[in-house]
């Protein structure tokens, strides 16, 4: 560690005994258990309300990375070079492994149970007391924005005279994926999915925001869930339309591992129907074709990444995969 990293340490009560560097962060060994020091950019308020509601879950029997306080009572440490810094609770395991369904259903099972937990603290919301977590934009409004901007990218790309490998591809597919982004949001503003979002920002519903692999530790005795940095109010099932996209792309949309997942969440919570449409229409929309196509946008365009192609072609290739497991799991039909 550097010498003003070290200082920072010296603001807690826990005695170190050791550290070592883990994915842009410390992993140290106190006194009083593991912890993790790690830059952040959040504000305090945001950091005093992620303390708030985890703190909370805690207490209700949850394992998270709960921010620690230093000696003299702050959330954030800031060093001499004016870095800001956070000390969480930490634990001694492993990422989920996304190859093993019976890890997949482990974390979804405990994804509903935080999700039960969290409503159980939405009156620190609704009472104003955490202040620092924000209503999420809502996801007709945000598939408005994607769909503005890929037309953007088109009308971007066909003015170029000399266009790469990307270019081609992402020209020779847009028609297909459009219709598809055009469909997912004619059905959100017709279904009750934007009623369902409306009563979840009414009701102060929290979510994760974040809820991936990587933020989820197997321990012998549970599953540590971290990583509430972008915790919102928002439709609850957006968490589990996230880890169910992300599974799906390693598993090839395959329609068993996806059951798995929805049946292992649905055990602790059910959903409602207006819920299910809500995951089945984002997972409709196709969110990587997107996110490739805004990246390569604002990037350097002298310089193609290889990656980019690569993307996109897996986006391509995976579309009728994608199709038929959302048709036979949601009974979902868009085009």
């Amino acid at each position: 560690m550097r010498e003003y990293e070290l200082e920072v340490l010296e603001r807690y009560e826990t005695g170190v005994k050791g550290t070592r560097r883990i994915r842009g962060a410390f992993f140290c060994d106190t006194e009083e258990g593991a912890r993790l020091l790690k830059e952040t950019n959040i504000s305090e308020k945001r950091a005093l309300s992620m303390y708030l509601v985890q703190s909370r879950l805690e207490a209700a029997g949850m394992l998270v990375d709960t921010p620690v306080f230093t000696k003299d009572g702050e959330i954030l440490a800031v060093s001499r070079d004016g870095t800001k810094y956070m000390m969480k609770k930490w634990y001694s395991g492993r990422e989920c492994d996304m190859k093993r369904e019976s890890e997949l259903a482990r974390a979804a099972a405990n994804l509903a149970v935080l999700h039960r937990k969290l409503n159980q603290e939405s009156a620190v919301v609704l009472n104003g007391e955490a202040e620092g977590l924000s209503v999420r934009r809502s996801p007709l409004e945000e598939i408005r924005r994607h769909n503005r901007e890929l037309k953007k990218v088109r009308t971007f790309i066909r003015k170029r005279v000399a266009k790469n490998e990307f270019e081609f591809l992402f020209l020779n597919s847009f028609e297909k994926m459009y219709a598809m982004a055009e469909a997912v949001e004619k059905q959100l503003e017709e279904s009750g999915c934007m009623e369902l979002y409306r009563q979840s920002v009414e009701k102060g519903r929290l979510t994760h925001g974040d809820y991936n692999y990587h933020n989820l530790l197997i321990l012998p005795g549970g599953t540590a869930v971290t990583g509430f940095e972008h915790m919102g109010i928002n439709i609850q099932a957006h968490d589990l339309y996230y880890f169910i996209r992300k599974a799906m792309e390693k598993f090839h949309w395959k329609e068993n591992t996806g059951r798995i997942i929805l049946e292992a969440y649905e055990k602790e919570r059910e959903l409602e129907n207006a819920e299910r449409k809500y995951i089945g229409l984002s997972l409709a929309y196709p969110e990587k074709f997107w996110k490739t196509a805004s990246s390569y946008y604002h990037s350097n365009k002298a310089w193609l990444p290889e990656k980019s192609v690569e993307k996109l072609e897996t986006v391509v290739q995976q579309w009728d995969e994608k199709y038929r497991f959302l048709k036979n799991i949601f009974a979902l039909k868009l085009v």
